[in-house]
């Protein structure tokens, strides 16, 4: 598969089959996504994957977790967005709730409940870094994710990068044996794509170049 492809092609998934990705084709994935640009070489990213039911156990305690504190999905920003910005999440949105109509679910109880259970895939990866690092390094996890969800597609994976868990970090610590000194980073959703469900319909749109780029000649 061409480069230009998997990228165009690319889109994060909602619906997984049942079937068990095997771990040969994990670490693939993730020998791939070491091959990510890091600032001085540091490769600050480390993966945890979580499999079969003890993956099912890990959903079933964050669903619980969520239900006792309620902690939703949000867009990560320290006050309210400017209208343009806001106005593409809430066109996403818009699109979505068609399809969350069609399976007859809220918005709270997919993305929400669905996050929290890696919408149903077979496979949870859970990113760390060690706290020793600056922010900064969020960077070269960002490089590292770019580089995991692109070679996932090109083998016929699907995958959904899901923020929502890290509101959950004591949970997964304790469940998972994480040490204190690393910080959980992000989760991601990782599986063979459910192309028969309605909500892997929806892919969202991109802003024109020209919103977002700038010239100085």
């Amino acid at each position: 598969m061409e480069l230009n492809q998997v990228i165009e092609e690319r889109m994060s998934i909602r619906a997984f089959k049942k079937d068990p990705v095997p771990r040969e084709l994990i670490k693939e994935v993730l020998q791939r996504a070491m091959h990510a640009p890091s600032a001085i070489n540091l490769q600050p990213w480390e993966f945890t994957v979580v499999l079969g039911e003890e993956k099912e156990r890990l959903s079933r305690l964050l669903l619980r977790s969520y239900g006792e504190r309620r902690i939703s999905c949000a867009p990560g920003a320290t006050g309210p967005l400017p209208a343009k910005l806001g106005q593409r999440g809430g066109t996403s949105f818009e699109d979505l709730k068609s399809y969350l109509d069609e399976l007859g679910l809220s918005f709270e109880e997919f993305i929400n409940e669905g996050s929290c259970k890696f919408y149903d895939a077979p496979v949870a990866i859970i990113i760390c870094m060690n706290k020793i690092f600056s922010h900064r390094r969020y960077l070269c996890i960002g490089a590292a994710l770019g580089y995991l969800v692109l070679t996932a597609h090109s083998l016929g994976l699907g995958t959904c990068p899901i923020g929502l868990i890290t509101a959950y970090e004591v949970e997964i610590r304790d469940f998972l044996h994480i040490p204190d000194d690393k910080e959980i980073v992000l989760g991601i959703a990782l599986g063979y794509p459910d192309w028969s469900s309605p909500i892997n319909k929806f892919k969202t749109t991109r802003e024109p170049l020209e919103e977002v780029l700038r010239w100085f000649d």
